[in-house]
C-alpha cells in the first residue's frame, strides 16, 4: 500500500464532521514537461469546467432532463486518469461521466446533445447525462446504478485475458461505492482471476451526503483492497500530473502484471451531489472549502504554469476565449439536433431481435385484443 499524498488532519476530521487536506505537491516538476503538454492539461480541464457549467445553466432552463451530476472540482482527476490510458484501453464509469467521456475522445457536441437527449447524441438521445457510451473511443458506459459497472467491467478484464490481449480495463467509481455488494464480489473475482484492471474510486469525502468517515470503517479507501490482495495507492487528485503518472504506473503494471490494482484519488466536489442537491448536509465551512481557491484544481495547476512563465495572461485569456466558443458550439449544436422519434424507442432494448419483445407504449392496453 502507499499513500503518495496523506491527506492532513484525520482527528479533526472525525470530530468536526469536515476533513482539511493540506496541499503535497507529488508530480514531477513543472520543468521536466513540454510546455505544450502542459497547456493542453490546462485547456483540457478548463474545458471540462465550462462545459459542466453550460450544463447546469442548460439544466436549469430545462433542455436537459432527468439526472445530472457534474465533475466540477474533478477535472484534475479526468484529464489525468485518461491520459493514462492508450487509445486502446477500455472504461467504465459511474454516472458522473461527462467529463471522462469528453477526456476519452467523445466528441463534445455529440455528448452535449446527448445531454439534451437528442438523435446526434453518443447514445442517440435514449441515454442521457448518465449513460454515455461509445465503442470507437471504448468507453463502455456510465452507469445510473451505483456499482453497476464493476461487475461488467471485470467481465471486459475477462475478455482481454480470454483472447490473450494487452488491453487494460480502468473502472472508475466514488466512494460510496466500495460499501455494496458489487465492490467486494467484483475486487475478489479480479484478484482470484488475475484480471488486468485498474479500479479507481474518486473520493470527495461525501458520497451522496454522508461523509467517509461515518460510513466507511477504514477510511483509507486504497487500503480497502488488502482484503483481497489487491494493492492500492492514494494519489492527490488536485494535481493532474500526479494523478496521470500514479494511474500510468498502476495501468502498466496490471498490463504487464496481468492483475488488479486500486487507486483512490481525492478532490473536493464543488456542488451537491447532482444539479438539483443543494447540499445542505454541509456547513458553510465545508462549502467554502470545497470551492476556495486551495483546493480547485485548475487554479492550483494555473499558478503552477504561471509561477514557470508558460502560462501568460494573455495565453490564458486566449484559452479562456476558445473554450468558451467551443462549449457554445457544442450547446449550439445540441439545440439544433433533432428529438428522436418515439418509434425508436425500443431499438436498442437487445443488440439482437428477441422473441416477444414487449414494445408496449405506455398508452397501449396490456394485451392485445
Amino acid at each position: 500500500m502507499a499513500d503518495t499524498a496523506k491527506p492532513k488532519g484525520r482527528t479533526a476530521a472525525r470530530s468536526s464532521g469536515t476533513r482539511r487536506r493540506g496541499r503535497k505537491d507529488t508530480s514531477p516538476g513543472i520543468t521536466d514537461e513540454k510546455p505544450d503538454t502542459l497547456l493542453d492539461y490546462y485547456r483540457q480541464m478548463m474545458f471540462v469546467r465550462r462545459f459542466e457549467e453550460r450544463t447546469a445553466q442548460a439544466y436549469t432552463q430545462a433542455k436537459i432532463g432527468g439526472y445530472c451530476h457534474l465533475n466540477l472540482g474533478e477535472e484534475a482527476t479526468v484529464v489525468g486518469l485518461m491520459t493514462a490510458l492508450r487509445e486502446s484501453d477500455y472504461l467504465f464509469t459511474n454516472y458522473r461521466d461527462h467529463g471522462y467521456a469528453i477526456a476519452k475522445g467523445m466528441d463534445p457536441k455529440r455528448v452535449m446533445a446527448e445531454l439534451y437527449g437528442r438523435v446526434d447524441g453518443v447514445s442517440k438521445g435514449w441515454g442521457g447525462s448518465m449513460h454515455m457510451f461509445d465503442t470507437e473511443t471504448r468507453m463502455l458506459g456510465g452507469y445510473g446504478i451505483v456499482g453497476g459497472q464493476l461487475p461488467l467491467a471485470a467481465g471486459a478484464a475477462l475478455a482481454i485475458s480470454y483472447r490473450g490481449g494487452d488491453e487494460v480495463v480502468m473502472c472508475q467509481m466514488g466512494d460510496g461505492t466500495t460499501n455494496i455488494g458489487a465492490w467486494h464480489e467484483t475486487l475478489n473475482i479480479a484478484k482470484l482471476w488475475n484480471l488486468p484492471i485498474v479500479f479507481v474510486v474518486v473520493n470527495n469525502f461525501t458520497g451522496m451526503g454522508t461523509t467517509v468517515e461515518k460510513s466507511s470503517a477504514e477510511p483509507d479507501l486504497y487500503k480497502r483492497g488488502g482484503a483481497f490482495r489487491i494493492e492500492g495507492e492514494r494519489v492527490d487528485g488536485r494535481d493532474v500530473l500526479a494523478v496521470r503518472d500514479t494511474a500510468a504506473r498502476l495501468v502498466e503494471r496490471a498490463r504487464e502484471e496481468q492483475t488488479p490494482f486500486l487507486l483512490e484519488a481525492w478532490s473536493y466536489r464543488m456542488k451537491g451531489h447532482s444539479v438539483v442537491d443543494p447540499a445542505k448536509y454541509r456547513t458553510d465551512e465545508q462549502k467554502e472549502e470545497a470551492r476556495s481557491q486551495e483546493n480547485d484544481p485548475i487554479a492550483l495547476f494555473g499558478e503552477r504554469l504561471s509561477q514557470e512563465g508558460i502560462l501568460t495572461d494573455e495565453l490564458r485569456d486566449e484559452i479562456a476565449a476558445a473554450v468558451k466558443a467551443e462549449v457554445a458550439e457544442a450547446a449550439e449544436f445540441a439545440d439544433n439536433s433533432p428529438h428522436p422519434d418515439v418509434s425508436t424507442l425500443f431499438d436498442y432494448t437487445y443488440a439482437t431481435p428477441v422473441p416477444n419483445e414487449s414494445t408496449r407504449m405506455p398508452a397501449d392496453p396490456v394485451f392485445a385484443e
